[in-house]
């Protein structure tokens, strides 16, 4: 629970106090997962959204092909789930699961909305967490729109080198959207300079 005290602490604009403390320890269930074990599966209700302890996990649909399509990944002191679901009480078209164990402080949406009136830094995390979201969901539209696909590593890199050692590289490659043997003949070129 403190990796997640210290997160709304860095986030927020005034620090947590022991009554919040105790506030958000009664909202939240640690969850263990295993590696290859889901979150939640495609056709699944998303009722928990989760902040990241331990461990990879990543989120991605499967096409009518039966081929995966990495929509994000996730590490600690991440959040994770699928928002549209959890919000809607749809069924989900995305599969989440773990690429390394993981464990994972999990909060439904009725204590999600009980701990934003309860806790004003809580309000005010979510609020911030939405801002970047809707930051990182334009910048990635538009590299998928307009960047090459050596530029979409280059960013990549850049921005998120920190994956490069949790997940293999079909992984990398599915969420950049090119193929396995594109980011080869990209790392190579690269490599090369």
């Amino acid at each position: 629970m403190h990796q997640l005290f210290n997160y709304i602490n860095e986030c927020a604009s005034t620090s947590l106090s022991e009554d919040d403390l105790q506030i958000l320890s009664n909202h939240f269930i640690h969850k263990k997962i295993r590696k290859k074990q889901y979150l939640f599966e495609e056709g699944d209700i998303c009722r928990y959204m989760g902040f990241i302890l331990k461990g990879a996990l990543r989120k991605y649909y499967v096409d009518e092909k039966g081929n995966e399509h990495i929509v994000d990944l996730y590490i600690e002191n991440w959040w994770i789930g699928d928002t549209e679901s959890f919000v809607m009480k749809t069924a989900s078209i995305y599969n989440i699961d773990a690429w390394e164990d993981a464990e994972i402080l999990l909060i439904t949406r009725e204590n999600s909305l009980k701990l934003s009136s309860q806790c004003p830094l809580f309000n005010e995390l979510l609020l911030r967490l939405d801002e970047r979201n809707n930051i990182l969901a334009q910048k990635r539209i538009a590299s998928s729109i307009s960047f090459s696909a050596e530029k979409r590593y280059e960013d990549f890199v850049n921005n998120h080198s920190y994956f490069i050692q949790r997940f293999p590289q079909h992984i990398i490659a599915s969420y950049l959207g090119i193929t396995k043997d594109t980011l080869s003949r990209i790392r190579r070129k690269a490599l090369k300079r």
